[in-house]
């Protein structure tokens, strides 16, 4: 964590005639002074200086006259001030100047013990001004960067938040609470006391609760900051913890073409009021404000396109699979991008009813990569998903969905492998039909592997579409593999150029003999996995359907 800075953006000058209680020496603050202090008696001897006068006058010890101690110009003028009237008050026209060490020091006098005098010393040079400006210019843009650096490390709103209440209770206030703009009655708040951990909130606050002030700034009609009577402050808007507020400061956090909210900045009694500052720092709060606004109006569009992009991808994602009654089913899906979650590759299970026939098994692949791909893919789902009702076989069904796709695709096409599952006691019996697909593959209980006698023609390119269905029957513990080219064109091996193919398929498929649907799956996922490597590849489809194998007898005859 960076460690916290001066409690204020800029630093303060000590301009105020009136000397402080600890001006004598005495008091315990006497180091702490801001500036150089040097005390003189009546006499003209040096009482007392500090750290900083010893820097400037290192012969100003105690006890030493201050005609030895100090530049003649000071001795001159403390001599005679000190036979001034008891009664006569110090104003700026006795300050003095004069030069010291190469440089001008200004010092003003104020009272000081038993008839002496309290020297307030300060650098008049003519460039002492522009070098603190400097040092205060330079204060400020790393304050800025920093704020930069938190806000642009997330895009999340309640972060944000977090960071702008925490870099503004350690720079600017004693206490802040950020406000984010909301059309809901639920307003998210963010407290943060210097010295303490953001706290977060979530109100839900009446309209009627809302400071008029703030209710302008939420509804971006207030482009300013603008004072706020503590007394007026609503419960809800102070920090736990803050204690007592002496001044409060309302300032707008600017969005993107709106008010992304608000935030108070607040002040305990004797602390400088938030909006007790130069022009220096009146900017300084200006870019605070509208750069944690961008931040969090950024936020809110990255959250809000988000939950959009979530609604319309969760159509597009892999489907939850519906138990099929005495079928073994497993599926896999791995998209072409590692950090994609939806792509060209689909499958598909719609349960057979009375008025439906069999259980129907759907996988394909759309041309093409990524979300354009996924995008087609939804339609074809929902497409097939609203004729399957109507279509009495697979060639009316690949009929009404090729004349869709040829109105809505443009040049894209599809393949498609469609899987109608009937139950014979214990074997099942499939109707298998390819579109332009990879043929499925067929598991035997004895390891050998066939390839269903299925073909047919691209969806979405020619105006009829040809297609042969298959009928194959799986005994218990027969498997049907169904699957995409994403598998046989995979390109890896010992070259990493090389493709999977088809027989090192069947080779994979031929030792899961034996297997369940789901170790199926898993085998042939993990054997093109480590095929590939780290290459690129396309999207992967797979589905397994088996018909239970017959439980086997123990010695004693019991299942």
């Amino acid at each position: 964590m960076v460690e916290t800075p001066p409690r204020t953006v800029r630093s303060r000058r000590v301009t105020s005639s009136a000397a402080p209680a600890h001006a004598t020496g005495t008091g315990p603050s006497w180091e702490s002074v801001p500036c150089p202090v040097l005390v003189a008696g009546a006499d003209g001897t040096v009482l007392r200086a500090n750290e900083g006068a010893l820097a400037l006058l290192p012969a100003a010890a105690p006890g030493r006259p201050l005609s030895e101690a100090a530049p003649d110009w000071l001795g001159s003028a403390h001599h005679r001030l000190t036979q001034r009237e008891p009664e006569t008050t110090f104003g700026d026209h006795h300050a003095v100047r004069g030069p010291v060490g190469g440089r001008t020091v200004r010092a003003t006098p104020t009272a000081g013990p038993g008839g002496g005098i309290t020297w307030w010393l300060a650098d008049d040079s003519p460039d002492h001004d522009l070098a603190e400006a400097l040092h205060r210019e330079r204060d400020r843009t790393a304050f800025l960067a920093e704020l930069s650096n938190r806000l642009l490390a997330s895009l999340n709103l309640d972060r944000c938040m977090e960071a702008t209440a925490w870099l503004a209770s350690t720079h600017i206030a004693d206490g802040v609470t950020v406000i984010a703009t909301s059309m809901e009655p639920a307003h998210f708040v963010t407290y943060c006391v210097r010295g303490h951990d953001p706290l977060r909130r979530t109100l839900a606050l009446d309209p009627d609760d809302l400071p008029p002030e703030l209710e302008r700034i939420l509804g971006g009609h207030t482009p300013t900051a603008e004072g706020i009577d503590p007394a007026a402050l609503p419960g809800w808007a102070l920090p736990p913890g803050m204690g007592p507020v002496g001044s409060a400061l309302l300032t707008p956090l600017p969005g993107h073409g709106t008010s992304a909210g608000a935030m108070f900045l607040l002040q305990r009694p004797g602390s400088p009021a938030p909006d007790d500052s130069d022009d220096s720092d009146d900017v300084t709060l200006r870019l605070f404000a509208s750069r944690a606004g961008a931040a969090m109006s950024a936020a809110r569009l990255y959250a809000e396109q988000s939950a959009i992009t979530a609604t319309l991808t969760r159509d597009l994602l892999p489907p939850g699979v519906p138990p099929l009654e005495g079928v073994e089913f497993a599926s896999g899906y791995r998209p072409s991008g590692d950090t994609e979650r939806i792509g060209g590759d689909f499958y598909d299970v719609h349960p057979g009813s009375a008025d439906r026939g069999d259980p129907l098994v759907v996988l394909g692949d759309v041309s093409g990569k990524g979300l354009d791909a996924a995008v087609l893919t939804g339609k074809i789902r929902t497409t097939l998903h609203a004729l399957i009702p109507v279509a009495p076989d697979h060639a009316t069904l690949l009929r009404l969905l090729n004349g869709s796709l040829l109105d809505t695709t443009g040049d894209r096409f599809a393949t498609l492998v469609l899987a109608s599952v009937g139950r014979d006691g214990s074997a099942l019996d499939l109707r298998l039909t390819s579109a332009g697909h990879p043929v499925p593959l067929v598991l035997r209980a004895d390891g050998t592997v066939e390839a269903a006698d299925t073909s047919g023609s691209l969806l979405g390119v020619l105006p009829e579409v040809e297609a042969h269905t298959a009928g194959v029957r799986l005994e218990p513990g027969d498997a049907c593999l169904l699957y995409t080219d994403g598998i046989t064109e995979a390109r890896g091996g010992p070259t990493a150029d090389e493709f999977f193919g088809e027989e090192r398929l069947r080779a994979v498929l031929a030792e899961c003999v034996g297997l369940p649907a789901e170790a199926v799956t898993e085998r042939v996922q993990m054997i093109v996995a480590q095929w590939l490597g780290s290459g690129r590849h396309d999207d992967i489809a797979l589905v397994v359907l088996r018909a239970p194998a017959a439980p086997r007898a123990r010695r004693d005859g019991a299942p």
